[in-house]
């Protein structure tokens, strides 16, 4: 009989381990462009829309600019983009793809269609599991919102 408590039992836990998982299966994928996870995470955002703010991709990948100033730091080193001042408002940083970023996603197209082949199940079961994801995403800060101490 379980109480519950059993690791195997835990959602956080699969969703930990499936999260470990796909980020493993990227690395072998994303060496050969000089990124790892977290930067081509930012470069999906920047290929989708390029010239943001550093606040606008922190909030469409929900980290804090403590965490995603180095991860750009790393990329403009790296020739990938771009960082400057908006004219204005100077405190707003702007990163703007470089060419050789912007060349970049022709590589990760074909990277995408090789970790689609990795997933095993049809394509409808991957965008199923996603849209479920981002349910549970929202679902979740809904709750956080009105269980804070703030969320009144």
């Amino acid at each position: 009989m379980s109480d519950g408590l059993r690791l195997d039992e835990q959602l956080c836990f699969a969703l930990y381990a499936a999260s470990r998982a796909v980020t493993q299966a990227y690395q072998p994928f994303l060496a050969p462009l000089n990124l790892t996870y977290p930067q081509y995470l930012v470069m999906l955002v920047l290929w989708e829309k390029d010239g943001v703010t550093v606040k606008a991709i922190g909030e469409q990948l929900q980290l804090d600019s403590g965490t995603l100033t180095p991860l750009l730091k790393r990329l403009e080193a790296a020739g990938y983009l771009h960082r400057r001042r908006s004219s204005a408002d100077e405190r707003q940083v702007l990163i703007q793809l470089s060419q050789s970023g912007q060349a970049l996603r022709t590589q990760a197209l074909a990277m995408r269609q090789q970790m689609q082949c990795l997933f095993a199940g049809p394509l409808q079961q991957a965008q199923g599991l996603r849209e479920t994801l981002q349910g549970l995403v929202q679902q979740l800060r809904r709750n956080d919102v009105a269980d804070s101490p703030d969320g009144d």
